[in-house]
């Protein structure tokens, strides 16, 4: 028997799936050093570029500065670096550091979903259930919400089971 949920009910489990960005969760809870970081990233280094976006976001180890975390967070990404790209989707999609570009932040959350990032792909079907720089569409979100289940977002797993 097919359960009936109501709009509200699906409403209420859907969110953004970015609560934060992506940060290097390998890293120890020390602060990374910046001076090195900068000078790796200025050797055009991913790793460097993408620690020096997170550092400049969170204000830690340099001073709060979005504009400069996109910056380097694009910097990474054009090298393919997946957290990168899920995070220069999440910074357009926000519009932090950055004018809100829904078409740009689809351009990278597909980057990142290209290479199995459950919540790029999250967003992706955040992105058509919204309707946000695209046709609003429950059966494609749908579609992107069960490739984020798949690669293991308890998210898209939660409302997989509530369209059941």
């Amino acid at each position: 028997m097919k359960k009936i949920i109501s709009l509200a009910a699906v409403l209420a489990a859907l969110t953004l799936n970015a609560c934060g960005n992506k940060s290097n969760e390998t890293q120890n809870a020390e602060v990374p050093d910046f001076e090195k970081n900068y000078e790796y990233a200025q050797q055009g280094m991913a790793e460097a570029q993408y620690n020096l976006g997170i550092m400049y976001q969170y204000g830690e180890g340099a001073e709060m500065d979005l504009e400069q975390a996109f910056y380097w967070f694009k910097q990474a990404a054009d090298q393919g670096m997946v957290e990168a790209q899920y995070n220069l989707g999440y910074l357009y999609i926000t519009g932090q550091g950055t004018e809100q570009d829904y078409e740009q932040a689809m351009f990278w959350f597909m980057k990142a979903a290209d290479q199995g990032d459950a919540d790029a792909l999250y967003n992706i079907g955040y992105m058509y259930y919204e309707g946000l720089g695209v046709k609003q569409d429950y059966e494609i979100a749908k579609y992107w919400f069960g490739m984020a289940a798949e690669q293991g977002s308890e998210e898209a797993k939660q409302l997989v089971e509530i369209q059941k």
